[in-house]
């Protein structure tokens, strides 16, 4: 199959999500609306791919070439509508247009969920039927607000009439159109040369230049076979309405390959997430970015991972771990933190109120509870004592903390970096360790104990006169 041109709308302002982002930038499971749509129409390889801007020009450009950097930015005017974004991209395409075979799709960028799968039977219905164009429905018991397909008595699209221009009998049908259009590249041309703005918004419709041609062939339709995957985003209400009802068609996706999840309705997976069999995942979850999860693993519950890979049989409970390598059987939780960079091997812990940063931990080895490990590699088979924490920043810089494997830290230590502490040593409990430490040491850092007995606190009443000073002093 082959597609001339896909033509990407996305001037518009979207003023019902009452938000200076874009509505295209708003985000649905992990991206953003105009990303998702874009990877709908790439899939179909179109010859050309514009992307018509305006509202926001520079932010909504800039994200069309981080997702689709050979798409043809295309600038609308001042004039309003459809149909004029569609005919300042043509201004910008047209003499490719001319040169190319097959149609032009043309498609709003607020249909998150719209696939491939769907633009690819939309294209074959239109070119079955040897159609002029072809518009993309969907039926609604709802139909409020959407532009109305209305048919003649051959079942042929007459026109579309929208909310605000159709009478009573035209806002009883159902049928609706989706914005989305498949037309020949010379009907497209010659359509939208003579479009106006005679309509109760004063904007050039796209949808008038189906009537228009009716004069070139048949205007037909094809109903999407799921109306989710056609829903437009109008406000934040449809936002949240759409992003809760795919995720749980993901949920029941994961769970049909083999992955337990006990609440679907509090568990939230985005689309590029990867979960192997036996994975349990608990409620109060979040799984997001490229997330990867391997057999048997359990997270949760209460957990959030993004750009996470946690390996077999690893618990993540009720912590956050982020760009972080867990491994196979390793115990995270609850109430961890996990920054950016850390690497937890096999059969490690990283317990109750542990932060980590660009720490790697080698095999076997316990971070128990209430401590912070950053810019730090422990070695294996090590035990850090509770209220631990590597000093890594002296203010101006990061500096790294080594410890050896078998090392014994006590209770209420604190590494000093940049510092070496080599295997086999054990340390006393509260010890400052600022200075390297042999294999095999025992350190401990003297700390004298003062006893004033007797002594009771000063009131605010009774507390001595004199300067701040002397009762500093």
């Amino acid at each position: 199959m082959t597609v001339a041109a896909a033509i990407v709308l996305a001037a518009g302002e979207g003023t019902r999500m009452k938000s200076s982002v874009p509505k295209v930038l708003h985000t649905l499971g992990g991206k953003t609306l105009l990303h998702r749509v874009l990877d709908s129409v790439e899939g179909l390889n179109p010859g050309c791919l514009a992307v018509v801007v305006h509202f926001e020009r520079n932010r909504v450009a800039q994200a069309v070439e981080q997702y689709s950097p050979n798409a043809v930015i295309v600038d609308q005017d001042e004039i309003p509508g459809t149909g004029r974004a569609v005919q300042c991209a043509l201004a910008q395409i047209g003499d490719r247009l001319k040169s190319s075979t097959g149609p032009v799709v043309v498609t709003a960028s607020d249909m998150p969920l719209l696939d491939t799968e769907t633009l690819t039977s939309l294209i074959e219905e239109h070119q079955r039927s040897g159609n002029a164009a072809t518009v993309l429905t969907t039926t609604l018991d709802n139909p409020f607000g959407y532009g109305r397909i209305i048919r003649d008595e051959q079942g042929h699209v007459q026109r579309i009439v929208e909310q605000k221009d159709a009478n009573t009998a035209e806002q009883e049908v159902k049928e609706v159109n989706t914005s989305v259009y498949v037309f020949e590249p010379a009907v497209l041309m010659k359509a939208t040369a003579g479009l106006d703005a005679d309509n109760a918004q004063q904007e050039f419709y796209l949808t008038d230049a189906l009537e228009m041609a009716h004069e070139f062939g048949f205007v037909g339709a094809y109903a999407a076979p799921d109306s989710l995957l056609v829903e437009g985003v109008n406000d934040r209400v449809q936002l949240a309405h759409l992003a809760k009802s795919h995720n749980r068609r993901v949920c029941e996706a994961w769970m049909r390959e083999g992955v337990t999840i006990l609440d679907p309705e509090t568990t939230w997976i985005e689309d590029d997430v990867r979960l192997s069999r036996d994975v349990e995942v608990l409620p109060g979850s979040f799984l997001q970015g490229k997330t990867v999860v391997e057999e048997g693993a359990v997270v949760g519950p209460y957990t959030t991972l993004i750009d996470a890979q946690i390996d077999e049989g690893a618990h993540v409970e009720r912590s956050r771990v982020q760009e972080s390598h867990i491994g196979s059987r390793a115990n995270i939780g609850p109430w961890t933190y996990l920054r950016p960079g850390n690497v937890l091997a096999e059969d490690t812990k990283a317990g109750a109120f542990v932060e980590m940063k660009k720490a790697h931990i080698d095999h076997g080895t316990k971070v128990p509870h209430l401590s912070y490990v950053g810019d730090a590699h422990i070695a294996e088979n090590s035990n850090i004592g509770g209220g631990t924490i590597t000093a890594n920043y002296d203010g101006v810089h990061k500096n790294h903390t080594e410890i050896g494997a078998g090392v014994h830290v006590g209770a209420g230590n604190m590494f000093v970096a940049p510092v070496t502490v080599g295997s086999g040593v054990t340390t006393g409990a509260g010890s400052v360790i600022r200075h390297d430490v042999e294999d095999n040491s025992m350190v401990y850092s003297e700390n004298s104990q003062h006893e004033v007995e007797n002594w009771t606190p000063h009131t605010a009443d009774d507390a001595p006169q004199g300067t701040a000073d002397s009762q500093r002093k």
